[in-house]
């Protein structure tokens, strides 16, 4: 299983955690808001349902395939297609148990550390990868929850029973049970409410007191490769959005490799424009491709 990357790892370093869980309410999408003439593009509605668990359940539509992506395997098999009617059981929201939790870390650690399956031990490296990351999420909950700052890992998951079985590595890898129900990890991202990421270029707005509280940015966004261009990344993003403003943020922000320019035409249609960019000697000094910052002020929507 391969997977779509629109954000550049940050697994130890950037906080991930759960949030409190939203109130309940009403919200409709009869296309989707940054598509307004392109009849190709996605229209998704968005119905937010759940009072018990507080998630947002999402009809999408499926995509027209367009542009490539990143993180592609060297041979990409023909996957059966999902049925159209098996969007309407997708949720976006929170992860709330640790089983959701191990299931996010797999699905990232295939998209950001695409091993060769032919090395020697390919499984023990992803599994040691895994537990890192897993372990650091755990931590960063449990500094969250005792902090001022928020942080939230937001996921998009689908019950087993609607992938098709050729979906092997996604259907074993990235699954959990949740009130009794096995459900899959299917498209994931964290909202991290704080002034800076490690290792990454700080936002500059807002500017003065409060800033901390004000601002965040959107890491780790990614969806398995076998629903790409379902619209998921944007009902993941949407979902960001609202959070993001529950908290009182203003600015949002997101950094992406500079050569990814799937991400990077995903993040402009989602209304993000550029901010700044990393100079090329640090890029160089951490080992890693250039980034670029990108901004999306909340009093827009």
């Amino acid at each position: 299983m391969a997977s779509l990357c629109y954000s550049p790892p940050s697994l130890l370093p950037s906080p991930v955690a759960r949030s409190p869980s939203p109130p309940s309410h009403q919200l409709r999408f009869s296309r989707h808001p940054f598509f307004p003439e392109t009849t190709n593009a996605l229209g998704h509605v968005a119905e937010v349902t759940d009072a018990h668990a507080h998630r947002s359940r999402c009809v999408l539509a499926a995509f027209s395939r367009s542009s490539s992506s990143t993180c592609r395997t060297t041979t990409q098999l023909q996957q059966e297609e999902i049925p159209h009617h098996a969007f309407d059981s997708i949720v976006i929201a929170d992860a709330v148990s640790d089983s959701e939790l191990w299931a996010t870390t797999r699905l990232r650690v295939e998209c950001f550390y695409p091993l060769d399956p032919t090395v020697f031990a390919v499984e023990d490296q992803r599994r040691y990868l895994s537990e890192r990351e897993f372990e650091a999420l755990k931590e960063r909950a449990a500094a969250s929850s005792a902090g001022s700052n928020r942080v939230a890992c937001i996921n998009a998951t689908i019950p087993l029973s609607e992938l098709p079985k050729s979906f092997h590595d996604l259907r074993s890898k990235c699954k959990f049970s949740s009130g009794g129900e096995d459900r899959v990890v299917i498209g994931t991202l964290d909202l991290n409410q704080t002034m800076r990421l490690a290792d990454e270029l700080v936002g500059r707005r807002p500017e003065g007191i409060g800033a901390d509280f004000a601002r965040a940015y959107l890491s780790n966004v990614c969806v398995a490769k076998e629903l790409q261009r379902k619209g998921i990344a944007y009902a993941l993003m949407d979902r960001s959005k609202k959070i993001a403003r529950e908290w009182g943020i203003s600015d949002l922000y997101v950094h992406v490799a500079a050569d990814n320019e799937a991400a990077k035409k995903l993040y402009s249609k989602s209304g993000f424009v550029y901010e700044s960019d990393e100079p090329a000697w640090q890029a160089r000094f951490l080992g890693r491709p250039r980034r670029i910052l990108l901004w999306f002020g909340l009093s827009n929507i």
